[in-house]
């Protein structure tokens, strides 16, 4: 390979992912989160601008994911390839065209969400045919594994315009090797070597009947085979990296996951913002009320509030959502720590009606003591227990929970020591593996100032929590 001006370094893994599929027409990353198929795939093209191979980007990725993609690419993207940024807002078609005609690598970014809609698809078809020599990112790929979905067939519409394709994904298969075929459909028809759906799930699939009503029957896989051919026919195509198998990796991998509060839920955030900071900046309210006003903000994050009667009203499910997002991407056991009962019994709900109740256990107030043993027993030698729930105060200390590999803050706690002690429920003495830890933030509120203060490494310890603190956390 032509040599690369790497701007960050890669892992040898990384490396070898590049090397393999720099040049290619159409290829999948299917690599698993923390192992870095997004600096791959910035570093591919940013090697083929730099041969002048290609002129524009598109990155098409689920709404909790494609605003990452920013700041990705100014960490990894080589300071050689000049480049301007577009994301996708419906509210600005002006700009949109003046930016089809900039001189530079043009790199747009929209969410897969809008591709559901005709000026989403619109917008994709405008500017792919604008820009011929393109070079078009599925990020999250599973996104289009439904061939019924309104999005995967606007997506596939892209196909014919894209000149170079790259789909990512960490789990290529979520529920049935079936899932393979519309995601390489995208890359190209031929690959599997089936054109039809029909003929693909006849190869790899046994169909069997089964009643869904009076007279009624539909048709579902009762197992899955040749499966090995099938992998054989992937390996051609795609580089596959597990965390396990990247021995390179550094102990602890790190991702934020950003959602944005829209509609009511962004208007009841407002106005108990200014109500929180007038309350912070009164000198004869005490410390706990304004504490209890940072609580009540915090809550908005999390998609809930309460009334005057201190009834709990539900606002939005858009951190459930974008767990639900990231269990579709991830292999193995999860620690999921959520700081309120509401969320946790949520998460819970959710997680037994999409997965069943033998896969979730919880540790948190209501949990006692045997039953907090239990839910240890099972997470770490249960093979068919893949979540465990938890309150990062009451499940964060003193538990071993090396049978997980990624760590979800639903929320996180104002208190750094709790932080500190519950990411080492995985990270410690008989973890096998690289532990993931992703934090799902509410942009540009009160969630995302105390994950810049956790980070930081800041005393934000509820005793020690400081008004100016506080006051910084609002403004």
């Amino acid at each position: 390979m032509w040599k690369y001006p790497y701007k960050t370094q890669p892992y040898e893994h990384q490396r070898h992912a590049l090397n393999s599929s720099a040049n290619k027409t159409q290829w999948a990353y299917f690599m698993e989160m923390g192992t870095g198929k997004t600096k791959v795939t910035i570093d591919n093209f940013a090697y083929l601008r730099l041969q002048n191979k290609i002129e524009a980007i598109l990155i098409i990725a689920p709404k909790s994911v494609y605003t990452i993609w920013e700041n990705e690419i100014h960490s990894h993207l080589p300071n050689e390839v000049k480049h301007i940024i577009f994301k996708w807002n419906i509210d600005k078609p002006k700009y949109y065209h003046k930016f089809n005609k900039s001189t530079e690598l043009r790199i747009f970014l929209i969410n897969v969400e809008a591709l559901s809609t005709k000026r989403g698809l619109d917008a994709c078809i405008d500017y792919l045919s604008k820009n011929k020599l393109n070079f078009v990112v599925l990020d999250e790929s599973t996104t289009i594994k439904n061939r019924s979905a309104k999005r995967t067939k606007n997506i596939l519409k892209l196909r014919p315009l894209s000149h170079i394709r790259r789909i990512l994904t960490g789990s290529p298969i979520t529920k049935s090797p079936l899932d393979l075929y519309t995601q390489c459909q995208f890359l190209n028809p031929e690959l599997l070597g089936y054109t039809s759906y029909l003929a693909f799930r006849n190869r790899y699939a046994e169909m069997g009947d089964i009643p869904v009503g009076p007279n009624r029957w539909v048709s579902v896989p009762k197992y899955y085979k040749r499966l090995d051919e099938l992998e054989y026919k992937l390996k051609e195509f795609s580089t596959r990296i597990r965390k396990d198998q990247c021995l390179d990796l550094k102990p602890k991998i790190r991702q934020k996951r950003y959602i944005e509060l829209e509609g009511e839920t962004k208007e009841i955030y407002e106005r108990l913002k200014q109500h929180a900071l007038a309350i912070v900046e009164d000198s004869t309210v005490s410390f706990s009320n304004k504490l209890t006003e940072i609580v009540k903000l915090h809550q908005v994050c999390n998609g809930f509030t309460k009334n005057d009667e201190g009834e709990i009203i539900e606002l939005n499910k858009q951190k459930l959502n974008a767990l639900d997002e990231i269990i579709e991407e991830t292999d193995g056991k999860i620690i999921i720590f959520a700081n309120y009962i509401f969320n946790i019994k949520n998460i819970i709900s959710f997680l037994e009606d999409k997965y069943g109740k033998n896969t979730t256990v919880s540790i948190y107030g209501d949990v006692d003591v045997k039953g907090r043993q239990e839910a240890v027993k099972r997470i770490q030698e249960d093979k068919n227990t893949r979540f465990i729930v938890a309150n990062p105060t009451t499940g964060g200390f003193g538990l071993t929970l090396t049978a997980c590999n990624t760590v979800v803050y639903f929320s996180n706690s104002y208190n750094l020591e709790v932080r500190m002690q519950s990411e080492d429920r995985a990270h410690r003495m008989g973890q096998k593996g690289s532990v993931l830890y992703i934090d799902i933030v509410a942009k540009n509120t009160l969630d995302e100032a105390i994950m810049k203060s956790l980070t930081n490494k800041g005393k934000i310890a509820a005793k020690t929590l400081g008004e100016e603190e506080l006051r910084s956390w609002l403004l």
